[in-house]
Parts: structure tokens; sequence; C-alpha cells
């Protein structure tokens, strides 16, 4: 998702999250936005810059993971002329450069612990030394950072200071990622492919076709939004016939009969790896477990009811979700909804 400030979406669990985000905003306190990659983690934190009483002051971003852990302190707290080999000179840190605004941390679990510990004084006393300095100096900085690691079980498992998390988390808003939220994904295609087919001076916007939609909506989107715009932009611009719907889907852009064979091996070690996981559900029942055989003396009836038990198990295993449970059991929607009509489970 690009920086542009632009929400596109109307499920629940979305808007929710947005909300949460902008009840938080005019309040001068850290906030943690957590999600997996390609939620728009960014875009939340810059709503909350832009809807403070900050909104005037700078928005510095700094992923942390991008940086080597023997930097990241000299590039948060900056550092002075000769404090380490190669510092010729003095320089600010971001910490500095946000003074007034917005300091937006990503990937904040990767901090070393020496950063840590240099954070939470920051966080806490307002207060930062840059390297090779002995003279503290006063920030105004709100903090913002996000990350899609447990840093709960982090703090537990001691890689992750408790007090620093305790500070950080004075609010918590989480991401739902797209594979939740129920109705987004063709209104987020649409909007992708709309602006892509502007882009190439289309001379108007066909949308998708019925085999892409459908397509769009099976995928499980493990890189969420961020992979949804990829897709999409990516048919648009493989599309000739301008005057149809878009109705060629290519989630893998490395798919292909001439990828080297290491490639290949790795893929189909990776999708059996896949599929014997999602035949045997890790936290559910499985439907088998306790059948008994010896007294079955109908035969429709017993195969009736293993398949209602099926489809209640995977049900519960993908939290009640219709889509997903299709998916898992390689059937269409239509299918699975005919299949929990027949054994009365629309209700569930």
């Amino acid at each position: 998702m690009e920086r542009e400030g632009q929400f596109v979406g109307e499920s629940g669990a979305f808007l929710d999250a947005v909300e949460k985000a902008s009840r938080a905003a005019p309040l001068n306190r850290p906030v943690l936005v957590v999600g997996e990659r390609g939620t728009g983690k960014e875009l939340i934190a810059e709503r909350l810059h832009r809807l403070s009483m900050r909104w005037d002051g700078p928005f510095v971003t700094l992923n942390c993971a991008a940086m080597p852990e023997t930097l990241i302190e000299a590039e948060l707290f900056g550092h002075e002329a000769g404090a380490f080999t190669g510092a010729t000179k003095a320089r600010v840190g971001r910490f500095e450069e946000a003074d007034g605004g917005t300091l937006f941390l990503d990937e904040l679990g990767t901090l070393s612990t020496g950063a840590q510990e240099r954070l939470l004084r920051a966080v806490e006393y307002g207060e930062i030394t840059r390297i090779g300095s002995s003279r503290p100096q006063r920030v105004d900085v709100r903090i913002v950072a996000a990350t899609n690691a447990d840093l709960p079980k982090m703090a537990e498992d001691n890689r992750f200071r408790a007090d620093l998390l305790d500070r950080l988390s004075f609010e918590v808003v989480t991401l739902p990622p797209l594979r939740v939220r129920e109705g987004d994904i063709p209104v987020l295609a649409d909007y992708f492919g709309r602006r892509m087919a502007a882009e190439l001076e289309w001379p108007s916007w066909p949308g998708f076709g019925r085999l892409a939609s459908e397509a769009l909506n099976r995928h499980e989107w493990p890189g969420n939004v961020r992979e949804l715009r990829n897709v999409t932009e990516r048919a648009v611009y493989q599309w000739n016939d301008h005057g149809r719907p878009v109705d060629h889907i290519v989630f893998d852009p490395f798919e292909s009969p001439w990828k080297p064979r290491e490639m290949q091996a790795k893929r189909k070690s990776e999708a059996t790896e896949e599929s014997v996981a999602e035949a045997v559900p890790a936290h559910v029942e499985t439907p088998v477990s306790g059948l008994a055989l010896d007294g079955v003396d109908d035969m429709k009836a017993a195969v009736e009811a293993f398949e209602k038990r099926i489809l209640e198990a995977a049900l519960a295993r993908s939290r009640y979700n219709q889509r997903q449970t299709a998916k898992a059991l390689n059937l269409t929607y239509d299918q699975l909804r005919h299949s929990l009509k027949r054994h009365d489970l629309l209700g569930t």
C-alpha cells in the first residue's frame, strides 16, 4: 500500500480498527500497531499523526529491521564526531528529526537490547543522548510503533523489555488480515484495478470477470492488501482486451514451466506439507475420532452423519468463516453453502 493516507474497505473488522486509531490519535500517548505484513500498519501510523495536535510537525519513519544492530542506536539517537569508526562528523538521529512530531518505528521487535534501553529512557523521560556524548537533551516526540511479532511472548522469554512494552502499549491497534475482511476483496480489487487502468490510459474500466473474481475470493492472501494490489495491477497490465472485463489472474509471478529445477522441487515440497497440515486440523478433534463402525446398519445415514461432523469440525477450525471453510475443504463457496443447508448448519 502506498503512503497516500487512503483507506479502502467496508468490513466491520477493518472499520473498527480505523475507528480505534482515530480515537487514540488526539492523545499524546504511544500507540502500538499490530498486524501481518501488508495490512497497512504505516497508513494507520500516518492517520494517528494527521489526526493529532502534531499534524503540522514532522512524521519520521524508521524500519528497525533494515538497520544493522551496530548502527540502529546511532540512527535513532544520533552521534558525535569520533564516536565510532567512520563517524567523521556529528549527526542528528531520528528522535531529533521528529522533535515536535511523530516517530514511527516499524518492525519494533527487531530492536537490539541496547536500543531498547535507550528507547525506554526516551519514552519515559523525554530525553536522549547522542552516541559519544554525555549531555542529554530534551525531545518532544510521540512514538508510534508497529510489529507483526508476538511482543508479549518475547517479553516473557526475556527477548524484549517488559517495561518498554508497558510504556509503548498505552493503546494497541490490531489490524485484521485481508482473509477475514468479509466483502473487502472485491472492493479493494476494483479500486486498485481502476487506478491501474487509468494509469495505462484505458478508455474505461471494464472491471473483473467472473473467473478472476472467483479466483481473487478463493486466494488466502498471505501478503494481505499489499499482495492484492500487486496481483490486481499485474492482471490489468497484462490484459490486452480493454473492452472486456479482466478475467485472468496470476498470483505467483515466478510460476513458469521453465523455472529452475531447484525452485520447482522446493515449491512441491512446501505444497505437500501445507496439504498435509490442512488435512489434519491441529486444534480441532477430527471427525473420525470415536466413530463406531460395529453398529452401522444404515450406510446412507452413517455417511450423512460423518459428512456433517466433517463440516462442523472444518467450520470450527476456520472460526466459522464460510469462505475459509470452503477453501480448507477444497469446495467452491456455493458447494459449501449447499452442504451446510442440507445439514441444517447455515445458522452455525
